[in-house]
C-alpha cells in the first residue's frame, strides 16, 4: 500500500508553528521591515524547521513583479547567431541573475513588426529590459525609459532626457588606441572602413580613428561603410581598393569587417601587414582566428552582460545608480598591425 502523501507546508502551518498571524508571517516572507526582529527570527525557526518554500508566483504578484528580465536585440535572426558579441553579452547577463531571483528572457526584434517587441515590453510581461545594438530607428526603446527599468549595451542614438541608463566602453578611445597602433609602426595612409552610421558605437568609432590620424598630421586616405560583418567588410574593402587612392594601413570598426576585408586584400595579391597593416575593435574568433592574427582592443563583453543586469536590478529595487558605466578596455597587440 503506497505511503500517504506528505503535506506541504503552507504559510498558516508556519504561523501556527511560530504562533503569529498568517499575515505576519506573509510579510516576513516578503522582507518587510516592519516587523519585530524577535518575531522575525520565530518565523524563519519555523520556515526552516518545515521546509517551508514560499510560493514564488504569489510572492511576485503581492509585489507586482514577474520576476522576468528581457534582453532585447533589434538585429536579425542571422546577423544575431553570426555575432559572438552576443552570446558572450547574453552569458555575462545570465550568470549574474542567476545569483537572483531574475530570470533573463531573449528577445529578437522582429522586422516585419518591430512594434511588437515594445508592446510586449509595456504590457507588464517583464519588470526590466537590457537593450543591445541600438540604432537611430529603434527609438521606440528609449521612450520606454520612463515607464520601464532599462539598461542599454552602448548609448542610444536618441536624446531623451533622463532615465537612460547606459553600460558602454569608450568607443572613441578605443578607436583611438587601435589607430595609433598602426600610425606608430610608421603608417601614411590610413583607411578606414566604419560600421552602420545609424548606431552610437560606430559614429564613435570612426571620430576616434579621426581623430588619431589628425593627431598623427596625417589625412584621412578613404572610408567607406559596412554594418559590422564579415560579408561588408569584403564589399568596403573592394571599393577602396578599386578607389585607387594609396592606402598603406586599415582601421576596421569591427573584427568580423577586419577578418572581410583581408580576404579581399589577399585576393588583390596584397599582404597583411606588408601592404596593408589593419587593426580594430572586439578580441573575438574572428580577431584570433585571422592570419595574421589581428591587432585589436578587446572590450569584454561577458563583463558588459553581467553589469547591465546588474544595474537593471538595482534600478528594479529602486536603488540610486549612475546614469552612464564605462567598462575598460585593452589593446592587444598581434601581428596584423606590422609593429
Amino acid at each position: 500500500m503506497p505511503e500517504p502523501r506528505k503535506q506541504q507546508p503552507t504559510l498558516e502551518l508556519v504561523a501556527e508553528r511560530a504562533g503569529v498571524s498568517r499575515a505576519t508571517v506573509s510579510r516576513v516572507v516578503n522582507g518587510s521591515d516592519k516587523v519585530k526582529a524577535d518575531v522575525v527570527r520565530a518565523v524563519e525557526k519555523a520556515i526552516a524547521e518545515l521546509n517551508y518554500v514560499p510560493n514564488r508566483a504569489a510572492r511576485s504578484l503581492a509585489q507586482g513583479r514577474t520576476n522576468s528580465i528581457a534582453l532585447v536585440i533589434p538585429e536579425s535572426t542571422a546577423k544575431f547567431f553570426a555575432d559572438p558579441y552576443f552570446a558572450a553579452v547574453i552569458q555575462g547577463a545570465a550568470m549574474y541573475l542567476s545569483t537572483t531571483e531574475f530570470t533573463l528572457s531573449l528577445l529578437i526584434a522582429t522586422e516585419s513588426d518591430p512594434a511588437k517587441t515594445s508592446r510586449y515590453l509595456r504590457g507588464g510581461n517583464v519588470d526590466g529590459a537590457l537593450i543591445l545594438s541600438h540604432h537611430a530607428e529603434d527609438r521606440s526603446y528609449s521612450e520606454l525609459a520612463g515607464s520601464l527599468p532599462l539598461v542599454f549595451g552602448g548609448r542610444p542614438m536618441s536624446n531623451e532626457d533622463g532615465d537612460v541608463f547606459v553600460v558602454d566602453v569608450d568607443n572613441a578611445a578605443a578607436a583611438r588606441k587601435a589607430t595609433e597602433a598602426m600610425l606608430t609602426a610608421g603608417r601614411k595612409h590610413p583607411a578606414a572602413i566604419a560600421g552602420p552610421q545609424n548606431m552610437g558605437a560606430a559614429l564613435d568609432r570612426q571620430l576616434g580613428f579621426e581623430q588619431a590620424v589628425s593627431a598623427a598630421g596625417l589625412d584621412v586616405a578613404a572610408i567607406a561603410v559596412g554594418d559590422f560583418t564579415p560579408d561588408s567588410g569584403e564589399s568596403a574593402m573592394r571599393e577602396l581598393l578599386a578607389g585607387g587612392i594609396k592606402i598603406d594601413s586599415l582601421f576596421a570598426a569591427s573584427a568580423q569587417m577586419a577578418f572581410g576585408a583581408m580576404k579581399v586584400i589577399a585576393e588583390a595579391g596584397l599582404s597583411v601587414p606588408g601592404d596593408i597593416a589593419i587593426t580594430t575593435i572586439d578580441d573575438d574568433s574572428f580577431a584570433r582566428n585571422a592570419s595574421p592574427a589581428l591587432t585589436t582592443v578587446a572590450q569584454n563583453a561577458e563583463e558588459q552582460g553581467a553589469k547591465m543586469a546588474e544595474v537593471v536590478v538595482q534600478r528594479i529595487n529602486g536603488e540610486a545608480v549612475p546614469e552612464r558605466i564605462i567598462m575598460p578596455t585593452k589593446l592587444i597587440l598581434r601581428g596584423s598591425h606590422g609593429g
